[in-house]
């Protein structure tokens, strides 16, 4: 995907089995996150940044989705765990991951594998994607900051 692409509109099912689509969030602006692993340093560090700035997301028009290939129970201790306010898909067959181009090969400690590439789609009010932030170009940390700053 690219921007100016149309998300897909079918985008998964959530930590608590509901579907999640596009349309759900017309008239928002939806940041569609993608995340390697639930209660990992990285990945803890982008959802709490994402959490501790929801209410400025939402008061600027945004919604917030994360993405990983964990299942279902693992989302909902990681949510639980670290009290975030926005669902979480379980991508565990990779399908939006691999629509969205966040899936591909990786190097991990000299090794080659196929994995969750950290990324962030802001997607506007009509579904189309405005800004993609990949790998390297996401700061865990301040990923909220980033967002709001664009």
């Amino acid at each position: 995907m690219n921007i100016g692409d149309k998300a897909p509109e079918i985008l998964g099912k959530d930590e608590l089995g509901r579907d999640i689509r596009l349309s759900d969030y017309k008239g928002r602006k939806l940041v569609l996150y993608f995340y390697p692993k639930d209660n990992t340093s990285g990945c803890t560090a982008e959802a709490c940044s994402l959490r501790d700035h929801h209410e400025q997301l939402q008061a600027a028009g945004y919604e917030v989705v994360g993405v990983s290939k964990d299942t279902a129970v693992s989302h909902q201790k990681f949510k639980e765990k670290h009290a975030l306010p926005f669902p979480l898909i379980a991508d565990v067959d990779h399908t939006l991951l691999e629509a969205m181009g966040a899936w591909g090969e990786k190097n991990m400690y000299g090794k080659k594998t196929m994995g969750t590439i950290r990324t962030t789609f802001v997607i506007n009010e009509d579904g189309i994607i405005e800004q993609i932030f990949s790998g390297k170009q996401v700061k865990t940390k301040e990923h909220a900051e980033q967002i709001l700053n664009i």
